[in-house]
């Protein structure tokens, strides 16, 4: 098992869902979920496909409206009602998709649709200043800010991605399976940026299907299976094993038989 970093504590809950329900027709997506998330930490939320995870993400990122329960955000109970009212707030999210423009350059990225004027045109020096600026923050490895999109690798796309998203000064950032179908070294670079994100004390949820990645970054686990919270972990005190129980819903998975082999041959 890959050994969580140290992370400083967690500070007050800026984001709570209770009893959260989302059902499309006949469908029951979510079933009375709670999550909490915490100024400086890192939640990871895992499940097997169709557990809930995107439902849930769009929910709170205020694509979908829910059909029962309470979200509050800094104290105070909100009803988000779409992606850009959840952005004023301060609810960031980076969509597995990115939804980034090739042609154009990593400072278009990253103002697209929040582009700063000055006496009413857009200001090009101060957000290639700004840009530089946040790609700093998170120790990013772009070589310029100028370069088309096109150009930049994997790695260098979502860095993009997570940097647009701390544009507005969120309090919380959703990021939606950030390593998938990066290689090894990409892979590291973006949980890096994870962990640059905790620092200021911004809540981070991580959705992700790799047990490595969550394991390596995250604080603590919730495991959403058929709609419904199904387990929670601190990270420290979850074994692979467990967390692919919870996730399957079998504790007598072949994984689990192994281990417990495993160890009664201790």
């Amino acid at each position: 098992m890959t050994t969580a970093p140290a992370a400083p504590p967690a500070g007050d809950v800026v984001l709570s869902l209770a009893g959260v329900t989302k059902r499309f027709g006949a469908v029951q997506a979510l079933s009375d979920v709670h999550l909490d998330v915490r100024a400086g930490e890192v939640v990871a939320l895992v499940g097997d496909n169709g557990a809930g995870k995107s439902t849930l993400v769009k929910v709170i990122s205020g694509v979908y409206t829910p059909d029962e329960g309470d979200i509050t955000f800094a104290g105070r109970k909100i009803t988000v009602g779409g992606p850009s009212e959840a952005q004023a707030l301060g609810i960031a999210t980076v969509f597995q998709d990115l939804a980034l423009c090739d042609n154009l350059d990593v400072v278009a990225n990253l103002f697209l649709g929040q582009e700063k004027r000055r006496a009413g045109v857009i200001d090009e020096v101060h957000m290639e200043k700004e840009a530089w600026r946040l790609l700093r923050t998170l120790s990013a490895k772009i070589p310029s800010v100028r370069i088309p999109i096109a150009s930049l690798s994997g790695g260098q796309r979502q860095t993009v991605a997570i940097a647009r998203s701390l544009v507005g000064n969120p309090k919380i950032v959703m990021l939606d399976e950030p390593t998938a179908a990066l290689g090894v070294a990409q892979t590291a670079e973006v949980l890096n940026l994870v962990e640059r994100l905790r620092e200021p004390g911004l809540g981070v949820i991580l959705i992700s299907h790799n047990m490595a990645d969550v394991q390596a970054v995250a604080d603590r686990i919730v495991v959403l299976r058929l709609g419904r919270n199904a387990a929670e972990f601190r990270v420290e005190d979850a074994t692979t094993e467990e967390l692919v129980a919870a996730i399957t819903g079998a504790s007598d998975n072949v994984v689990s038989k192994r281990a417990t082999r495993g160890e009664h041959h201790e």
